[in-house]
């Protein structure tokens, strides 16, 4: 995995986590390895489901419930690596 790739995505999955949530907080605001769900964003699973849905239309990456979504969702790293890991890049 090239953390180079993790890096670059991260400020998008910020960006795109804000919109997707409507959270009125500035990207800087998301700490890269902060929890996410119930974390200091206040994400419920209704906002893990609408992360994972961007995320698949986005990336296309699917991100699967259970264990996986709990590995993907648990900081903005996490899921920048995810996506990472399962699109080859």
């Amino acid at each position: 995995m090239s953390a180079a790739a993790v890096d670059e995505l991260i400020p998008a999955l910020k960006e795109m986590i804000i919109a997707e949530c409507d959270k009125d907080c500035s990207p800087d605001a998301i700490e890269t390895d902060e929890a996410l769900i119930g974390g200091p964003l206040d994400l419920d699973s209704l906002d893990a489901l609408q992360i994972c849905m961007a995320v698949k239309e986005t990336y296309g990456v699917r991100i699967e419930g259970g264990p996986e979504a709990r590995r993907a969702l648990a900081s903005v790293r996490a899921l920048a690596e995810t996506i990472v890991e399962d699109s080859g890049a």
